[in-house]
């Protein structure tokens, strides 16, 4: 995927043959801290869920970010793309050293879609992939309540948590999200259309 400043992507990837990605809690927070240090450098979080076997995150690329040093070319590949790639090669090392396992935990490459792509041919959809993000633990029988389920950006968006990995103005700006947070519980419980999930 190429990624240009300014423009906002769903990045996702999930674990070989959907096996499991997280096996304690302490994974979860281990991915976090890699997502600030390899991602925020070079993006503004809108929203992420990490699930046992797959991850979501829906950023916008900085305006500062060198796209020249982002051309998919044969021997060349962009840095934030090189980043995504550290973050998952670096959890996996550490995961695998300590449950004295081998062997990689994710597909090849995390997938990225282009919300001014996915635009073109879906109305409103960034709304719904902010609330896919959020609504994954429910539709995955995890939790029967969003706020139930600690490893989402929902959290913190609706005043559960004072959590500072995602860009909250910036998404309410670009969503047109609810500021009060009673209200923002009750935006985030509609139904998404069928014909977005028809992409996931």
């Amino acid at each position: 995927m190429q990624f240009l400043p300014e423009h906002t992507y769903h990045v996702y990837n999930q674990g070989n043959n959907r096996e499991p990605l997280f096996f304690e809690r302490e994974n979860y927070l281990y991915l976090l801290k890699k997502v600030e240090k390899h991602l925020v450098p070079h993006v503004d979080i809108l929203a992420w869920c990490l699930m046992p076997n797959h991850y979501h995150f829906l950023f916008q690329v900085k305006s500062e970010y060198d796209s020249s040093d982002n051309i998919q070319e044969s021997n060349k590949v962009g840095t934030l793309n090189r980043s995504i790639g550290i973050l998952q090669s670096s959890y996996t090392q550490a995961v695998n050293k300590k449950l004295n396992r081998s062997g990689s935990l994710f597909r090849a490459r995390a997938k990225a879609k282009s919300l001014a792509q996915e635009s073109k041919t879906h109305n409103d959809y960034g709304v719904n992939c902010f609330l896919y993000i959020h609504q994954n633990p429910i539709r995955a029988k995890l939790v029967t309540k969003l706020e139930d389920w600690e490893f989402s950006s929902y959290q913190d968006y609706a005043g559960f948590r004072k959590g500072k990995l995602c860009n909250q103005e910036l998404a309410r700006d670009l969503f047109k999200l609810p500021i009060d947070h009673k209200e923002f519980r009750a935006f985030c419980k509609q139904t998404i259309s069928d014909e977005f999930l028809v992409d996931f």
